[in-house]
């Protein structure tokens, strides 16, 4: 008799568990339909589980083990299932990313995980923790880096972001770092893989003063917002808290500067930052 099937957490566990299960649906000549009614839950929301945008409960992996004949393997490979190198908070986050049809960003700080260079992570990264081992530092840096990877469907998610212009003046690793990560933006909006926005200083009081969120719509999964804090996140589905944020969202870009000026901008600002790491290069050189 085989062994059971584990399910191995470096490569996208939670899309393993969710093929697993839609595997062993079929296997039981079972429709989404049909399970979720098995289940307690709609068709819909058993699709959600199979691709990964709805997580799976200890109670439904109960259900499914019993309903599917499948020996324990769903609460077995519950806790795998739900590994990440992320943040406990923002583990989900990240998937969520990766299935998501369209993407919003308000960055009233720093440019957002999605669009960040390895220097400019280096430098956050640092600055929060300026004791943490170098090793630490590089994994946190390779794991942000791995959620670019979204950005490899040409058509999928759409991305829109607003960047306070304090996002582009705050030199965050200094001129050379600030360069690159400004010509990375400049690079994807100019490859028409992402809408960007500056929300210039000139403005004033805003729209956007209650910190950073982000925005995600699915297929066919409600829409989610996501809101951070201090070692913390939350990710809200409440109609009410989606339809403020989406208004939130459109005051913003009425004020922020159009796509096309807001990319003069940012090239502008990455060409001060190239002439100003030249000039300390030379003045090196000189000393």
């Amino acid at each position: 008799m085989p062994q059971p099937k584990r399910l191995d957490p470096s490569q996208s566990p939670r899309a393993l568990y969710g093929a697993e299960l839609r595997h062993q649906r079929e296997a039981a000549g079972l429709s989404q339909d049909e399970l979720g009614a098995l289940m307690f839950v709609s068709g819909s929301f058993i699709g959600q589980l199979e691709a990964g945008i709805r997580r799976m409960q200890p109670e439904y992996a109960k259900m499914a083990d019993e309903i599917l004949k499948t020996d324990g393997f769903f609460v077995r490979n519950l806790e795998a299932a739900m590994k990440s190198p992320y943040e406990h908070h923002f583990a989900d986050v990240v998937e969520f990313e990766g299935l998501a049809q369209g993407i919003k960003d308000w960055a009233p700080d720093l440019v957002p995980g999605l669009l960040q260079t390895a220097g400019y992570t280096r430098a956050v990264v640092r600055a929060y923790d300026p004791v943490l081992a170098e090793d630490v530092v590089e994994e946190r840096v390779a794991s942000r880096l791995a959620r670019a990877r979204v950005f490899d469907n040409p058509a999928m998610p759409r991305y829109w972001v607003i960047l306070d212009e304090i996002v582009v003046r705050r030199q965050v690793g200094g001129p050379k770092a600030m360069a690159e990560q400004l010509r990375h933006i400049a690079t994807l909006a100019n490859r028409n893989r992402i809408i960007v926005q500056v929300l210039p200083l000139s403005e004033g009081a805003h729209a956007g003063l209650d910190g950073l969120f982000k925005m995600m719509t699915f297929d066919d999964a409600p829409p989610l917002v996501y809101v951070q804090g201090v070692q913390t996140g939350r990710l809200l589905d409440d109609p009410a808290v989606v339809t403020r944020c989406t208004l939130t969202y459109d005051l913003l870009g009425a004020v922020a500067l159009s796509p096309t000026a807001s990319l003069a901008l940012i090239e502008q600002a990455a060409e001060e930052y190239e002439d100003a790491h030249r000039t300390r290069s030379e003045d090196r050189d000189l000393a």
